[in-house]
């Protein structure tokens, strides 16, 4: 079997890593309303952003690093994923970038974060890191108060008790003691899946990955991706080889989701790579750079490879967040010191995370629908972000919990090479579509992208909040955004990979709403790129994916 160019299926039904660039929030916010100067004069002012599909934080970390640049301000991003290990790879890549120096340093903590974000396999010593770091966080989550001493940047306090239970147990399962790769049999899984994917063509993989990334990724302006580390990524799934190849076997589990698959007759639960095999994790940090000598070339070949521009990149955002951290850890936020108005304090904030300048709140996964319907966020955000694959969810409702003048980015599907460039035309027109029936209006004062389309809230549109004393070190107007939840793997030509594996210790779920949302996005024409109804085994209950003790 040949897979055709279109098929989407090599995004697969869960998103690991963002196939757009890192984008600073706050310079795609509107700017702060001179009228509430007044109100914010004993208090420091604050962004409140919403974002479905962040996946990996790197727009998180990109508005923190860049936060140095704006006049002060606290942020509260609200992040609502679709699965919960997405959730709990968030907590662990920000327990790393935010990691005393003292304790890990810079470089060690860069080269972590780079392989647990975007490797298949990792060295010893970072798989123990990863079970450490898994074990301490799982003994925070079913404790608010201490969670909010320890980590007062992170609240879990909006998921429900049943999805706190389901993400103790994704960090538990980091944690697993069981070290053999037997447990989780990512080389076996990878090779299958790249197996299904291209079929008869398999045996020209190499070929493949040429012509994907040369007639495609080349084209879309990402020509630092060298053919060695794409290709090597293909084959292996280790994008970032810092150390010798040989020092990379131990499986990543944070890359590892759980299913129910059809294995003779019978639903079995089994945890497998259902991720993205086709573009990489090279797009969010290793395509666009400050620095624009690293994108420099030399007889027409860039002399950095998107690994090193990656490298670059991350370790430069770690170094400003810490900087931009530091001071305000050391004199303490005066404005948040003062007590606010009766009735004013709300429990994500209040407490151990005033003393942070931002907080990262996760919300339920199935809540994007029913937001508005709670005082607290109908109007309230100034930024929302939505990425492609959660396209389906933006309507009137979710539109109306952004305020008067607030902006809209949606991430397009640009950097997915199993695309047609009429499939992608498409999905930017309805993009469109569903952004004027939220009630929102193109904006008009800003470039076209190819990467983001940008809207404002009709009524009262707003113009982005660029200073032009910062304008030579804003980001360019390129967004991050996960990848696109497309096709999943049949049953069938998984089941025997997995036939090995034990049934998941705890729910691990892909919920339907993601994969469901190119069918409402695309014409019927395009039902390729689509989960079929048939695919009903991500909607089963959690309690059918976890015997009962």
């Amino acid at each position: 079997m040949t897979t055709p160019a279109g098929s989407g299926t090599g995004f697969g039904s869960v998103s690991w890593w963002g196939l757009s660039p890192a984008l600073d929030l706050q310079a795609e916010s509107p700017p702060l309303d001179p009228e509430s100067k007044a109100d914010t004069e004993h208090r420091t002012p604050e962004l409140d952003v919403l974002l479905l599909g962040s996946v990996d934080g790197r727009h998180l970390l990109r508005t923190l690093a860049q936060a140095a640049l704006w006049p002060r301000r606290r942020f509260n991003f609200y992040v609502l994923e679709n699965n919960l290990e997405a959730v709990a790879r968030h907590m662990l890549i920000f327990s790393i970038a935010l990691e005393e120096p003292e304790k890990m340093g810079l470089q060690e903590r860069s080269e972590t974060f780079m392989e647990v974000w975007g490797n298949a396999l990792l060295r010893p010593a970072v798989a123990a890191f990863v079970r450490t770091q898994a074990d301490f966080l799982a003994h925070l989550v079913p404790e608010p108060d201490r969670m909010a001493e320890q980590l007062p940047w992170l609240s879990l306090r909006a998921l429900k008790f049943r999805e706190r239970d389901a993400l103790e147990a994704v960090l538990r399962f980091w944690a697993c003691g069981e070290t053999g790769p037997e447990t989780f049999p990512m080389n076996c899984l990878w090779d299958s899946r790249l197996r299904h994917y291209l079929g008869s063509r398999y045996d020209a993989r190499h070929g493949v990955s040429d012509w994907d990334l040369r007639m495609k990724l080349h084209d879309r302006e990402a020509q630092v991706i060298h053919i060695r580390e794409f290709r090597r990524w293909r084959d292996t799934g280790v994008a970032f080889e810092l150390r010798d190849s040989s020092a990379y076997h131990v499986p990543n589990r944070t890359l590892a989701s759980g299913r129910l698959l059809s294995h003779r007759g019978e639903r079995v639960a089994a945890r497998g790579y259902w991720g993205d095999i086709a573009t990489g994790p090279f797009v969010a940090f290793g395509i666009e750079a400050d620095d624009k000598s690293l994108l420099r070339t030399s007889n027409g070949q860039p002399v950095k490879t998107a690994g090193e521009i990656t490298q670059h990149n991350v370790t430069e955002l770690f170094r400003e967040v810490a900087a931009w951290r530091r001071p305000r850890a050391a004199q303490g936020d005066p404005e948040e010191e003062q007590p606010r108005a009766s009735g004013t304090v709300e429990p994500e904030t209040s407490g151990a995370s005033a003393r942070e300048p931002f907080t990262i709140h996760f919300l339920p996964l199935d809540s994007a629908q029913a937001l508005h319907r709670k005082s607290r966020y109908k109007g309230r955000f100034q930024l929302l972000y939505v990425a492609c694959g959660m396209a389906h969810l933006l309507t009137p409702e979710l539109g109306a919990c952004v305020a008067p003048g607030g902006n809209l980015i949606v991430e397009l599907a640009r950097y997915l090479v199993d695309l047609r460039p009429e499939q992608l035309q498409s999905f930017s027109t309805r993009v469109g579509e569903l952004a004027l029936a939220a009630g929102f209006a193109p904006q008009t004062e800003t470039r076209p992208s190819e990467t983001f389309a940008r809207f404002c809230k009709s009524g009262d549109p707003a113009p982005r909040s660029t200073d032009p004393a910062l304008e030579s070190r804003a980001p360019p107007p390129e967004v991050l955004a996960p990848p696109l939840e497309a096709m999943s793997l049949p049953h069938g030509d998984l089941t025997q990979p997995l036939e090995g594996l034990a049934p998941p210790s705890a729910p691990l779920q892909i919920p339907s709403e993601s994969q469901g949302s190119l069918g409402e996005v695309l014409p019927p024409s395009q039902e390729a790129l689509a989960l079929t109804n048939s695919e009903s085994d991500s909607k089963t209950p959690e309690s059918d994916l976890t015997p009962r003790d």
